[in-house]
């Protein structure tokens, strides 16, 4: 299962600008460095600092920083500002109706492992995607 790319994006996004820890981020700076479009790097900055995940500030020297500690913001946090992550929980046979009580034929094999991503994204942080400096990619 991948992530959308714009959320994988948004990640990038927020990873790259704790990794580099500078005071403030111009949205040209991000798009040279993580090469994404204009547009598409816009809208997602937009996004981020709509959910409080960023903080963006106007004028000849303005630009984006982060909207808290590393450390308190998760991947959930960044996936849910980007899109639904109803894409990624709901019933693997696409069934409006699927749960414990209603299972589709799949139910009891999926539920495991869709808590155990949703577990993953709820606990993990910025902070941890960076743990390792050595394999770092942006």
């Amino acid at each position: 299962m991948n992530l959308s790319n714009t959320s994988q994006y948004a990640i990038r996004v927020v990873s790259y600008m704790t990794f580099e820890d500078e005071d403030i981020y111009s949205a040209s700076s991000l798009i040279s460095k993580l090469g994404v479009s204009d547009k598409y790097l816009k809208r997602i900055l937009t996004q981020l600092s709509e959910h409080g995940i960023l903080r963006s500030t106007q004028g000849r020297y303005g630009g984006y920083i982060l909207g808290k500690s590393p450390d308190k913001i998760t991947l959930i946090e960044i996936v849910q500002a980007m899109e639904s992550v109803e894409k990624y929980f709901g019933c693997v046979l696409g069934f409006e109706s699927c749960t414990d009580e209603d299972p589709c034929t799949l139910h009891n094999k999926w539920a495991p492992i869709r808590n155990e991503l949703m577990e993953f994204l709820n606990k993990t942080t910025i902070k941890d995607v960076l743990s390792n400096p050595s394999i770092i990619k942006f």
